[in-house]
């Protein structure tokens, strides 16, 4: 496994990330167990979480289910660099009562109390806004995370799914406080869905933000969806997103033409899709969301793939970035 720092941090952590969205709800206790050994054997020291995974009334379970692997021992925890994130409202039952959600002070420093023990850890190593929170300044954000750190159970701050003026802004409250501010950006960034090519991952890069892209195969539509329609074994590959995707004949032909060029370098599609993000400037690593080991060893093989530059050129031309702004639509 290749490592690299966490943007200006001087914290390493391996250009694949694994993500455990799927624990729980699609990935039992005993198989998650067993992926995250996989990872971990495999050099794999940075895994991604959030306290609403397990999702309706399994909220917190995914946490829980880390946490239980971390209790196993053998160094597991030393080992790994544990990010969790905060916003949701962490009440099953529907609406979230007054200060259950969002990043009013309150609501984090309860939300870091309850991760920390479904984690079954002392502290986290990198705790992310999972979303902007327009309604509470800036200010109240830092004071909050300030003492979190204080007391040991955080050391570093991220973001996710934040605009280029939105990192801009936390990161100038920050300077002013004199704290370190956001260290990363977890956005949706991948080679069908480039718009954070415009301004997030200029922000980011300009800050000093490792870059670290979720759904990276899109939502399985980079992974060989049209493939496995045609073999018969895409049912869930072409739910949801990809489903809505394919529906457009134009986005169908951009995916054939991927499909069309990768088998013609002997490539798997979904491994082309990780490995193009990794050389992308700025770019920490994917978040990789394995369901099964062999999914986990495919996003390994991706990390050791080196991509000829006649494909990154073809790639470009069937998926052509939007350019940064003001270029992208001014002069």
């Amino acid at each position: 496994m290749e490592y690299t720092q966490l943007g200006r941090t001087g914290l390493k952590v391996g250009r694949i990330v694994l993500g455990t969205m799927n624990f729980g709800p699609h990935t039992d206790e005993a198989d998650s167990h067993s992926i995250m050994d996989a990872a971990l054997a495999a050099g794999v020291n940075f895994f991604d979480t959030a306290n609403v995974y397990g999702w309706g009334e399994n909220k917190g379970r995914t946490e829980e289910i880390i946490g239980s692997w971390f209790a196993k021992g053998g160094g597991r925890r030393d080992k790994v660099v544990i990010a969790t994130k905060v916003f949701g409202g962490m009440n099953a039952a529907g609406e979230p009562w007054p200060n259950e959600d969002r990043l009013s002070a309150l609501n984090i420093r309860r939300s870091v109390e309850a991760s920390l023990r479904r984690l079954r850890t002392d502290h986290i190593d990198l705790y992310q806004f999972h979303h902007v929170d327009r309604r509470t300044p800036w200010e109240e954000i830092w004071q909050a995370m300030d003492v979190l750190v204080q007391q040991g159970k955080i050391l570093y701050v991220g973001s996710s799914n934040l605009a280029g003026w939105h990192i801009a802004q936390a990161n100038e409250t920050a300077r002013r406080r004199g704290s370190l501010g956001l260290v990363s950006e977890q956005c949706l960034y991948n080679l069908a869905e480039r718009r954070a090519e415009m301004e997030v991952v200029p922000a980011a890069r300009a800050y000093g933000l490792g870059v670290i892209p979720w759904s990276p195969l899109h939502g399985g539509l980079l992974g060989g969806v049209l493939r496995k329609e045609r073999e018969g074994g895409g049912a869930r590959s072409t739910s949801g997103r990809s489903a809505d995707a394919l529906a457009n004949s134009r986005i169908r032909d951009q995916i054939q033409a991927y499909e069309d060029v990768v088998d013609k370098h002997g490539l798997a599609p979904g491994e082309v899709a990780l490995a193009w993000l990794l050389t992308r400037p700025g770019i920490t690593g994917p978040i990789v969301g394995p369901r099964t080991a062999e999914q986990l060893a495919s996003a390994l093989r991706a990390a050791e793939l080196k991509l000829p530059e006649e494909l990154l050129v073809d790639l470009d031309e069937i998926f052509p970035g939007p350019g940064a702004s003001p270029e992208a639509f001014a002069w």
